[in-house]
């Protein structure tokens, strides 16, 4: 394998402050690279740095000038006045100006015939058709669908997947990713897996996902304390690895100790003559006191803050119905919570997982329903968009403006100060401004703010979006310690699995399933409704065993599923003769052409109907 990119003795600065210095690292062709350590570490710096989005301090950057890099920020930023199709589609890419001049075209209800037949021609000869097909299939997968829609309409989460589909569509050499499956839902990240594992793809990332981290990375490098660490294998390894180095530095840190101890007696007797001999263990004494304060001990958050009392009637949804320009996004769901329930709040981006969120909050008074809230019902919500911290204010200040001092669940009265060290903000950043804070600092302040209310009934709208694993670890232990009512909205399949014993499932239609079990269970329960038909054909006389997804369905729903599933391979056997007598048309039958085209389209269009219709039955 070559190397396709490396950082030569790299150093960088934040805030007057080393992120890290004589930095060295290769990225080699084929390697899908996870870049794991604390936050505020210098992840997100050094993905930048490589990306050459800016010069580093000290040392340099080495690439063949040719390799093509691609970078998704974790906040992308745009040019002011820019279309969605301005975007996406490259000037300086023939194929890619065709398939944008044809898109804006059949979106016309009635495009000019002359144009059309022109551009059925040149997307041929340039072989563009299925280059077109496959920046469809991504921009879909992405939710974008209105290429005219201007960029500075979109949300935050929007404009992250629209910047994703444009480097997915570029296809780099380097893939350079700081958290893409932030703002993606669980079908659209198992998606992602695959396409970034398929080829010899070759991949730098960020992620706090440990599913999509295991499944995409074959190599783990650790950035601790301005230091690389090289782990070649998945998140186990390098979790086992870990664990062993950390032992070697803790012997070797008290052996420091144990020296430097011995060392300072001697310094203090002061000797009169300063022989080079001695000199020399004066020199050696400073280096030594040095490593031993750069070495700081292992810290952990310690999440213990009390619980509110919690009544017999903590809150009850009375068949709410709720729709937003004439949209059901929910149609009639009740149910009643009990003590200790903990719910996975899933379906697809803009299914209504928020709008259930505010009226469970009170922040939205539903059009149909009631909503019964306890009396003793005190919420929690850490909401996705985080809170708008003031960024020229000091971090204690903002602590502080809700309590000088804070309970603790052993009954102990700590302060803010306290609390901020317990969150891992040592003093020095506690009197720093909110400014100089990294982004999953951010989100760690404003977790904190939302446990400080001693909530009973904690919301976490996605909250892994930006903290660190380690922080990660810390929370999943207090989560599963937390003996009140937790609904968890989030992306990360492993903290739904280990966090959820039951799943509210927004279907996208106004329905709301209920599922008994976590993420990984409902999903096997698809896949069992998946292959259920083709076992009743194999054993005629045994009727299979009817899965819990599958108990819901009437005779004429399981018939329906069944035709659909025969349909399905139909469609794609269509498409797929249609596209190769689409190859054998002479160009200047235009009339064929579009005749052939058009048809493709209906199909394509017919299975989208059809896998609608079926993934609605099979989540059933």
């Amino acid at each position: 394998m070559s190397t396709l990119i490396a950082a030569e003795n790299l150093g960088h600065a934040y805030h007057d402050e080393w992120l890290f210095k004589n930095l060295t690292l290769g990225i080699q062709t084929g390697q899908r690279v996870a870049l794991v350590g604390i936050n505020g570490a210098g992840k997100s710096t050094l993905l930048k740095l490589l990306a050459e989005r800016f010069s580093p301090l000290e040392g340099k950057i080495v690439k063949n000038k040719s390799v093509k890099i691609g970078f998704l920020d974790q906040e992308p930023s745009f040019t002011e006045g820019h279309s969605i199709s301005d975007f996406i589609f490259s000037l300086e890419n023939k194929q890619q100006q065709l398939i944008k001049e044809y898109e804006e075209l059949i979106e016309n209800p009635n495009p000019d015939e002359k144009t059309l037949n022109r551009l059925y021609e040149e997307l041929s000869e340039h072989n563009a058709w299925e280059y077109e097909h496959e920046i469809k299939t991504i921009l879909s997968r992405m939710g974008i669908t209105h290429l005219q829609q201007q960029i500075s309409t979109l949300s935050g989460g929007q404009k992250k997947r629209l910047a994703l589909a444009k480097l997915l569509i570029e296809d780099p050499e380097i893939y350079v990713l700081d958290e893409p499956t932030n703002h993606l839902d669980i079908d659209t990240i198992e998606w992602l897996e695959k396409l970034l594992t398929s080829g010899n793809k070759t991949i730098l990332l960020v992620t706090h996902d440990r599913y999509f981290l295991d499944n995409v990375c074959n190599t783990i490098v650790e950035l601790d304390r301005g230091k690389i660490y090289n782990y070649n294998g998945n998140y186990a390894y390098f979790l086992e690895k870990k664990s062993e180095r950390e032992a070697a530095d803790e012997s070797t840190f008290q052996k420091n100790k144990n020296l430097l101890k011995k060392e300072l007696e001697w310094m203090r007797r002061m000797p009169q003559a300063r022989t080079t001999k001695s000199q020399a263990r004066i020199d050696a004494f400073y280096d030594l006191d040095s490593k031993t304060k750069q070495r700081t001990d292992n810290q952990s958050i310690t999440l213990n803050v009390k619980m509110s009392r919690q009544g017999n009637k903590i809150l009850e949804l009375d068949h709410i119905g709720q729709s937003f320009d004439d949209k059901k996004i929910i149609s009639d769901f009740s149910y009643t919570f009990k003590r200790a329930d903990r719910i996975g709040l899933a379906g697809k981006n803009g299914t209504g997982k928020s709008t259930l969120l505010n009226i469970i909050t009170g922040f939205l008074k539903p059009e149909k329903g009631k909503v019964g809230t306890g009396e003793t019902t005190v919420y929690g919500y850490y909401k996705q968009g985080g809170l708008a911290f003031n960024e020229k204010e000091r971090v204690i200040d903002i602590v502080k403006s809700d309590a000088e001092y804070i309970k603790m669940a052993d009954g102990q009265t700590i302060s803010a100060s306290q609390l901020l060290t317990l969150f891992l903000f040592p003093p020095k950043k506690q009197h720093g401004m909110v400014e100089k804070l990294s982004g999953g600092e951010k989100k760690r302040l404003h977790l904190m703010k939302v446990l400080m209310q001693n909530p009973n009934f904690l919301i976490l709208d996605e909250p892994t979006n930006d903290l660190d694993i380690d922080t990660l670890n810390v929370l999943e232990e207090f989560l599963e310690n937390f003996p009140g009512v937790l609904i968890l909205v989030s992306h990360d399949r492993y903290l739904l699995d280990k966090m959820s014993e039951q799943l509210f499932i927004m279907e996208g239609n106004g329905e709301v399933t209920i599922y008994n079990g976590n993420y990984s269970e409902y999903r096997l329960s698809l896949d069992a409704a998946k292959e259920k038909p083709e076992v009743k054909k194999k054993e005629s006389q045994t009727p299979a065993p009817t899965s819990v997804a599958q108990k819901k369905l009437s005779y004429k729903e399981q018939k329906e599923l069944e035709d659909l599933e025969a349909r399905i391979p139909q469609i794609e056997t269509e498409v797929e003769k249609l596209t190769q007598s689409l190859l054998e048309i002479d160009n200047s039958n235009y009339i064929g052409i579009q005749a052939v085209t058009k048809s493709i389209e209906s199909l394509n269009s017919e299975m989208n109907t059809v896998m609608e219709r079926w993934l609605e039955l099979s989540e059933k």
